[in-house]
């Protein structure tokens, strides 16, 4: 027993070794780049194949073939990487979402040359590089985390590698090359990753798809360590490393016996489940690109080409529709994809694991072997394995609650990988299964035109989430969650609602899959097929029905008339442009064709001719309204020539008399009247940001906050919107405490707000954006319109809230929190970007608004503008409220 425990023992730590080299090669790279490379174990799975090909092939000696593949190639490969791929969308930014996609396009790009290359098939002779007794390998391991350990803490180089870590901008400020510390970062983790990959192959199945995931799935060693500490990854790598060789021996019998050697043939994957829905997550910065929400307009004719492919089939092919039958099934999965990620902008690399449920239930059910229902045919097994997976959504859509961006990636990848291991791949769940068609629609042909009319549905269904009011709150929420929060979208149901959305439609896309194949396919669901289909639709459009559908011909149609690996080849490299291209292939076609087809330049001379050709313009009528700074009218309410704006109500109390209405606030009732903070503490790490803040904003006046950075200012804004929660102390809004509603239910009691930095939703146009203030309320587009006029942005209401000016959007987001008729409004340094011009109006229209009787708290740095604005001023120090009164008295004292 003794001996058996010390064999299992080295045979975990030989696992747990490989583990840990793919641990340090992620926390360098992410270290030294700031980015999670999801394509390591694509890297891995290269240099094996490469060292195979060297020795095996080409028969080279095993150290010269080792020394090439480990010490050049691969760490050319990751200077490649970083020359070619990620340093350009560093320039750009160094968004985290582009980033992500662009190594999931490595990662893709990889395993699709790889298959074109070597094949699809599993190889067996690799070459061992290290003999299989495990100190070998423990002790290359050890003293590799040693080695970095030593570099990182005792030398020049490892001083630059934590400034770029803790401030990549203040480090380049101060000397640093942080492109030198990036590119040596890639060379060591694609390092690692090639160490890795040829430690592995000689004991695992080297082929083209198993290899990256399972690599992949021991990402949870770095995840646990906080993608910071190596020695804790090498610890946790070797713990689970151990302990999954240690389950082998336990042997209760029965179903605990079948469920125990799972999951310690999957420990790794627990580990990654635990790390990703549990631990706190890395990086949180929003999940996509403008990939997702660029604006790139629908080709002419394009639904037509479309409509007219899809049919081919019907008309022109024979009976044999083996490949196209697939189509339209995959375009239903890849329609999940533009609700949750194309229009709610989460990203969700999970949907295989969707797919493969709807196909597995649909099994289940017409074989009856699903625990308690009956058997059924067909069709209504389909709808019902729907039914039961629509709420497993929520696998996913719970952590996307709190989690964002990096964080999110790996929760949903994590519950992928989980569902294909412990569900898929298990003997108990799929042994003799089998699946036939309905009855009427067993040809090819008749199962097509099902396939279509399924199709149709399931577009329907998209097109109608992705307008009205549903479709703004998904694309606010996917252009900025906290704007999105503050117009009153309820942003937790909404991601709830998306994820649930898209698993039905990936079960229904699944289920359609099966049939087709009559049969039930755990590779046509595994993992690495999630990462596909999240490229090809973010590369595609994948806020595009279009892009959907072109995208499901484009995989299948590659894949089934040449060799395996050429779709996922071409995706991989579309996805390494993307951060170049935001809206995809077609707007670099544009791009291009725009530079070849564009309208030569005239010499000097040939302009001077145009110009002398030229018809000379009339004179313009002069106008007949004068403008303000901001450009929203000061009417002339005798004026016959303002038309329709001459019946809009305006303001007549004197100072404000030329300022048109805002929609009517609603009064605040007995029970939410006064909005107050009662000792309100709140403490950060054993900062106090509040300590013991009370303060009241009465209606019909402007309260005004001030104090110097680190005051507290933001804090309390903060705490009495709603996107903080106090340590202490109540929030009240009249006799209701709010202390505990979230940001998006207190903008339904009638407050509102606006942002320092500005929350615009971009892929929205400026009425859309402003329609959002007054969806949540349920009000129709009247408020909407009368704050489009208000704050003249009615001229602009069809132009996309991008490329404007500071002060436009400014007003549309003003226009925003008007639209909702609030009683409460809360701005945070509303003069942020304005010149004297635009401060001077927003200070008129602010002025009117509290003679309306709407109460106002305004955080701001520009004492004159609080001086001219405000009714009582608060000044702030130190985390407390030091001084309150009269704005002329408070502020003459302060200066």
């Amino acid at each position: 027993m003794a001996s058996l425990s010390y064999d299992l023992t080295l045979a975990g730590l030989s696992v747990g070794s490989a583990a840990a080299l793919t641990g340090i090669g992620l926390i360098v790279t992410h270290r030294a780049t700031g980015v999670l490379n999801f394509a390591h174990g694509a890297v891995a799975m290269l240099c094996a194949y490469v060292l195979r090909h060297l020795t095996i092939e080409w028969h080279w000696p095993l150290p010269l073939a080792a020394a090439t593949t480990l010490l050049l190639m691969a760490p050319a490969f990751g200077l490649l990487l970083d020359r070619a791929v990620f340093r350009p969308l560093s320039v750009l930014g160094g968004d985290p979402a582009r980033t992500l996609v662009a190594s999931i396009g490595v990662f893709v790009l990889l395993v699709g040359g790889a298959a074109l290359v070597w094949g699809p098939g599993a190889r067996d002779d690799a070459p061992e590089l290290l003999p299989a007794e495990p100190w070998a390998q423990l002790g290359a391991t050890i003293a590799l985390a040693a080695a970095v350990g030593a570099l990182t803490r005792w030398t020049r180089f490892g001083d630059e590698l934590r400034a770029v870590v803790d401030n990549r901008d203040l480090a380049v400020l101060a000397g640093i090359d942080a492109d030198r510390v990036a590119a040596a970062g890639w060379a060591f983790g694609s390092f690692t990753a090639g160490l890795t990959g040829v430690l592995l192959a000689p004991y695992v199945r080297l082929d083209p798809y198993g290899m990256p995931l399972l690599v992949m799935e021991v990402v949870a060693v770095a995840v646990v360590a906080g993608m910071r500490s190596l020695p804790v990854a090498v610890a946790v790598a070797l713990g689970l490393g151990v302990a999954q060789s240690q389950l082998t021996r336990l042997h209760p019998g029965g179903l605990p016996e079948q469920l125990l050697q799972t999951a310690g043939a999957n420990l790794f994957v627990i580990a990654l489940l635990v790390a990703a829905l549990l631990l706190p997550g890395i990086g949180s910065r929003d999940a996509l690109p403008r990939t997702a929400t660029a604006r790139v307009p629908t080709p002419p004719g394009a639904w037509t080409v479309a409509a007219v492919l899809f049919l081919i089939p019907l008309g022109f092919a024979g009976s044999d529709l083996t490949t196209a039958v697939q189509v339209p099934a995959l375009a239903v999965i890849l329609l999940s994809l533009v609700i949750v990620t194309g229009r709610g902008g989460q990203i969700s690399l999970g949907q295989a694991a969707y797919a493969g449920l709807g196909a597995l239930f649909t099994a289940l059910l017409t074989a009856g072997r699903f625990p308690g229902l009956p058997e059924l045919p067909h069709l209504p097994a389909l709808a019902v394995a729907v039914l039961l997976v629509a709420p497993l959504g929520l696998l996913t859509g719970w952590p996307a609650i709190s989690r964002r961006g990096l964080a999110l990636a790996l929760a949903t990848f994590a519950v992928g990988v989980g569902v294909s291991r412990f569900v898929f791949t298990q003997p108990y769940a799929t042994s003799g299964l089998t699946l036939g068609r309905p009855a009427g629609f067993t040809s090819d042909r008749a199962y097509y035109v099902l396939e279509l009319a399924l199709l149709a549905t399931s577009l329907l269904l998209v097109v109608a989430l992705r307008r009205g009011r549903t479709g703004r709150a998904l694309a606010a929420m996917r252009d900025h969650e906290a704007g999105a929060a503050a117009a009153g979208v309820p942003v937790p149901a909404l991601k709830l609602a998306a994820f649930v959305t898209g698993a039905a439609l990936a079960a229904l896309g699944g289920g359609m899959l099966a049939m087709g194949q009559r049969a039930f396919d755990a590779g046509a669901y595994d993992p690495v097929r999630g990462l596909l289909w999240f490229a090809a639709i973010i590369v595609l459009g994948s806020d595009s029905i279009l892009g959907a559908l072109t995208a499901a011909a484009l995989l299948v149609g590659l894949d089934a008339g040449t060799q395996g690996g050429l779709a996922a080849a071409l995706i991989g490299l579309l996805a390494l442009l993307i951060g170049r291209f935001p809206g995809g292939p077609y707007e670099a076609l544009l791009q291009a064709t725009h530079h070849i087809t564009r309208t030569p330049r005239l010499t000097p001379t040939g302009e001077r001719i145009r110009n002398a050709l030229r018809p000379r313009p009339t004179a313009p009528k002069p106008p007949s309204r004068r403008e303000g700074t901001w450009g929203f009218p000061r009417a002339q309410h005798s004026d016959p020539d303002d038309g329709a704006n001459s019946k809009q109500p305006h303001r007549r109390d004197g100072e404000h008399a030329e300022t048109p209405a805002a929609p009517r606030p609603r009064r605040a009732s007995r029970e939410d009247g006064p909005l107050t903070a009662h000792h309100l503490t709140l403490t950060y790490d054993g900062f106090t940001a509040l300590n013991d803040v009370s303060l009241s904003v009465p209606p019909g006046q402007i309260t005004a906050i001030v104090g110097p950075n680190g005051a507290g200012k933001s804090t309390l804004f903060h705490c009495l919107a709603g996107t903080l929660r106090p340590a202490s102390g109540r929030i009240t809004l009249g006799t209701r405490d709010i202390t505990a509603l979230p940001a998006h239910a207190r903008t339904r009691t009638g407050m509102a707000r606006t942002f320092q930095q500005l929350a615009v939703f971009p892929s929205l146009t400026i009425a859309e954006n402003v329609q959002i203030g007054a969806d949540r309320r349920g009000r129709s587009h009247t408020p909407a319109t009368q704050a489009l006029r208000l704050l003249d942005l009615t001229p602009l209401r069809t132009h996309p809230a991008t490329d404007l000016s500071t002060g436009t959007l400014r007003r549309t987001e003003l226009a925003r929190a008007l639209a909702g008729a609030p009683h409460t409004l809360l701005l945070d340094e509303p003069a942020a970007g304005l010149d004297a011009a635009e401060v001077a109006t927003l200070a008129t229209l602010l002025r009117a608004l509290s003679a309306d009787g709407m109460a106002l708290l305004v955080v701001e740095h520009d004492l004159d503008l609080v001086a001219g604005l405000a009714d009582t001023v608060h000044v702030m120090a130190a985390g407390r409220i030091v001084t309150s009164g009269p704005a002329h008295q408070v502020l003459k004292e302060a200066r």
